[in-house]
């Protein structure tokens, strides 16, 4: 399951280098993965209204299924370096 979030991700994206990947929860019957890609990159794996993320998920709980998992998740970190405050 990780290895074809990764494989999605790389592939949508303009630095596949900055992807990151790694499993939030994974036990008997769920598995969430939790994915990071760079700040410019953002909009690309979510899409419009975030269509590419649901097509993720889609893909995700269709290999899920086959493999028994019961519950299927993904988390898009979207925390990325927000510029600091200047004092006042």
């Amino acid at each position: 399951m990780r290895g074809l979030v990764e494989f999605i991700a790389r592939n949508l994206v303009d630095d596949p280098d900055a992807v990151s990947v790694r499993e939030i929860r994974n036990d008997r019957y769920a598995i969430v993965i939790g994915l990071r890609v760079s700040e410019d990159d953002l909009g690309k794996v979510i899409g419009r209204q975030g269509r590419v993320a649901k097509a993720i998920r889609s893909l995700m709980r269709a290999s899920g299924s086959l493999a028994g998992r019961q519950h299927v998740g993904l988390e898009i970190d979207d925390r990325g370096p927000r510029p600091e405050r200047q004092p006042e």
